[in-house]
């Protein structure tokens, strides 16, 4: 009797090279066409992301050049009202001062600022220069109706046009800045001494040459 021997039957299960090789190869290619995408995918979106921060950065720069600027000029009105400021203090303190500056001036054409006061009449004075103070009208010079205020007038023959021959009160100014005009006389051309002189000298013909002409007319 025999025995069988047992897995003599059976076929050993033998794994095939090539059937395990072949999706190997499959999804090897898989990968590599998959690869491609996914890169021109990541790239894109990149790409993207620098657009936006370049478009974020040139917003922010935009941003900040705006507010430099209206910095520099929010400075620069801040500076000019300054400025305005004090000339205005400084001329309405001068202003007060004038009266006083005034009866220094008097005095002086009386001979009166003498001694001690002289000293305080010369100290005030220099100081109120140092402010920036400038004292101004003399005789003799054009009547200009924006520095000088006239307070009497008259005709005179040695003038040619109206003219400032008296200095009542000398006028001020800070810089371009006028805080009081100066009041004057003035005089303006006798009326008639104009058209005479044209007249005489308007033809070039003189009173004896009509004489002489006269009678050969005849």
């Amino acid at each position: 009797m025999s025995e069988e021997t047992p897995g003599f039957d059976e076929k050993p299960e033998v794994p095939t090279g090539a059937d395990d090789a072949e999706p190997k190869a499959a999804d090897s290619s898989e990968e590599k066409e998959a690869a491609p995408a996914g890169d021109a995918a990541q790239e894109t979106a990149l790409l993207a992301q620098l657009d936006q921060a370049r478009t974020a950065l040139n917003e922010r720069t935009a941003d900040l050049q705006r507010l430099q600027a209206e910095y520099q000029n929010y400075r620069r009105r801040v500076e000019r009202d300054r400025v305005a400021v004090k000339e205005i203090a400084v001329a309405n303190l001068l202003s007060e001062l004038l009266p006083t500056l005034d009866d220094i001036g008097r005095a002086r054409e009386h001979g009166e600022v003498v001694g001690g006061f002289k000293s305080v009449a010369e100290s005030l004075e220099t100081a109120a220069a140092k402010m920036g103070l400038q004292q101004f009208g003399k005789e003799g010079e054009p009547f200009d109706p924006t520095i000088h205020e006239a307070l009497m007038h008259s005709y005179a023959p040695d003038v040619t046009e109206t003219t400032c021959v008296a200095i009542l009160q000398p006028g001020y100014r800070i810089g371009e800045r006028t805080i009081r005009p100066a009041r004057v006389a003035v005089a303006e051309p006798q009326p008639g001494a104009a058209p005479a002189a044209k007249s005489e000298s308007g033809d070039g013909d003189t009173p004896s040459e009509k004489d002489t002409d006269a009678p050969d007319k005849g």
